[in-house]
């Protein structure tokens, strides 16, 4: 069991939350019902379109269950390393292991993230079946040159752990 499960933000847009963020949500409330971990952090800041990503995370654990008193909402991120290091300062020094919620795409590049930060981390991902295919090859490509980015960046930041 991990101490949070930590629930990368997706986009916000005018009609609701996107497919993408309805998807993390969704895996991560059922995540929770399993028992893997006690506590979810919503996590993402205002983008285009009103509200947060992490409320609209919350809104949709809340729709599938999950109780309010289980959920924290880190609503300042617009960043990987934000939404993770943000998280960080919300949990607490104690917390070491997470399972971070994001798509598969992505789930290299938090990992690498949370592991700069301190973090004993598992990524799970939810399907990606009824994304669309050119969307899901747009983020594939787009991570093919964030991960080198990433870890060149987090590289010169040094162990510091501080965002």
């Amino acid at each position: 069991m991990a101490d949070a499960i930590i629930v990368l933000g997706a986009a916000v847009w005018a009609s609701g939350p996107s497919p993408t963020l309805q998807r993390r949500a969704r895996h991560a409330a059922a995540l929770f019902h399993a028992g893997r971990a006690p506590l979810i952090v919503a996590t993402g800041g205002l983008g285009l379109h009103p509200p947060t990503e992490a409320m609209a995370i919350t809104d949709i654990l809340i729709s599938q269950g999950v109780p309010a008193t289980a959920i924290i909402q880190e609503d300042r991120s617009t960043t990987t390393l934000e939404n993770l290091g943000f998280s960080r300062k919300l949990l607490g020094p104690d917390t070491r292991t997470v399972i971070i919620v994001t798509d598969r795409t992505h789930a290299p590049r938090a990992r690498l993230t949370a592991r700069h930060l301190g973090y004993t981390a598992t990524t799970m991902s939810p399907s990606l079946r009824g994304g669309h295919p050119r969307i899901i090859l747009r983020q594939t490509i787009r991570e093919f040159f964030a991960y080198p980015a990433y870890a060149l960046r987090l590289r010169i930041r040094g162990k510091d752990t501080e965002i």
